[in-house]
């Protein structure tokens, strides 16, 4: 990787930052073949995982389209992905016809999800997290597949152990989250049934200078606005290393479905993430609640052997977000929701 910068001052420089190919990246573009499809690109780590891959392809010297599906509603996602070399095909994966008339392709990473907004849209946080799932498993039944999951399926573990490894058993909190456990069960049933080559990526929590838990934390603190301590302890991980993982485990996919946790190795204190905040920002710090004996953790350790430790240390993240929040620089405004204990979103 090159030279970490002291601060990042710029979306163009964070965006580039975000899709630096890591070796693991690298070394998976040279064992697999064929153009790779990425539905749902226009979400929160689909751009840059889209260029991270288009950027390994240039590097390793193969010769593959990277292909964005997304509604692209705003239609600033799809000319960011353009300028860049990326194509693009815009339509509504819950759409039949649409469906079925995307191109093949030998690798497909799926983005597609629904948190935010789910409590009182339980019926399409279902269609969106379940039903799609298996309509997108048929259709790319020869594919290898990589799919985004989250660790909200293993449910809260105890707050003093490491966090949920892979063969745990899930235990899924709330609507958001059993239907994120029924994506995976749709997956693991046609790869089951058909062969499919799949991987299930558990992502607890990527972060980065617009979103993260992190983020949430630095701007609560800046704001003088309380910081919710019950959830007490979480996991998170710099988006590139994030997405580095996700297009890599396109070299790991297996029928049945491999599990696969990302985040970083370390176990944060809300608690003292908020008083080191407070420090970088030289501020009071308003917290509120208490601890709880439980958390939502997840364990990445089989992944950080596998694929490499984290690029961007938790005290350079934090750094970096201190200076953007300071320097008012911009945000997705889209809260994680990482206090919510009853798994309402």
């Amino acid at each position: 990787m090159s030279k970490l910068p002291e601060l990042i001052t710029t979306e163009t420089q964070l965006d580039e930052l975000l899709a630096e190919p890591s070796a693991a990246v690298l070394d998976t573009f040279k064992q697999i073949t064929g153009d790779i499809l990425l539905l749902g690109v226009a979400g929160k780590m689909g751009l840059t995982l889209a260029l991270m891959a288009k950027k390994a392809a240039e590097v390793s010297h193969t010769q593959r389209r990277i292909i964005g599906v997304s509604r692209f509603t705003s239609g600033t996602a799809e000319k960011w992905l353009l300028e860049r070399g990326i194509e693009t095909i815009a339509g509504d994966l819950l759409d039949a016809a649409f469906l079925a008339s995307l191109p093949g392709a030998p690798n497909v990473i799926y983005l597609t999800g629904m948190k935010f907004g789910s409590t009182n849209q339980e019926a399409q946080t279902w269609a969106v997290n379940t039903w799609l799932p298996a309509q997108v498993a048929q259709r790319f039944s020869k594919s290898r597949i990589v799919a985004l999951s989250t660790g909200n399926i293993y449910g809260l573990v105890p707050a003093s152990g490491t966090g949920s490894i892979e063969s745990d058993t899930p235990n899924p909190t709330g609507e958001y989250a059993m239907s994120c456990l029924g994506r995976e069960r749709m997956f693991e049933h046609f790869s089951r049934q058909n062969g499919t080559k799949t991987a299930l990526i558990r992502l607890n929590y990527a972060c980065e200078m617009l979103y993260g838990v992190l983020t949430d934390i630095a701007r609560k603190v800046w704001a003088g606005e309380p910081v919710d301590v019950s959830m007490g302890w979480f996991n998170t991980i710099w988006q590139a290393d994030a997405n580095a993982v996700t297009l890599a485990a396109l070299a790991d996919v297996q029928s049945p479905p491999k599990a696969i946790n990302i985040t970083g190795a370390e176990k944060l204190c809300i608690r003292e993430v908020a008083a080191e905040f407070g420090r970088l920002f030289g501020k009071p710090v308003n917290l509120t609640g208490e601890e709880q004996a439980t958390a939502l953790l997840n364990d990445a350790t089989a992944a950080l052997e596998r694929y490499g430790n984290t690029r961007v240390t938790i005290p350079t993240l934090m750094k970096w977000i201190a200076h953007w929040v300071k320097a008012d620089g911009a945000s997705l405004n889209k809260p994680t929701h990482f206090e919510a204990r009853d798994g309402k979103f």
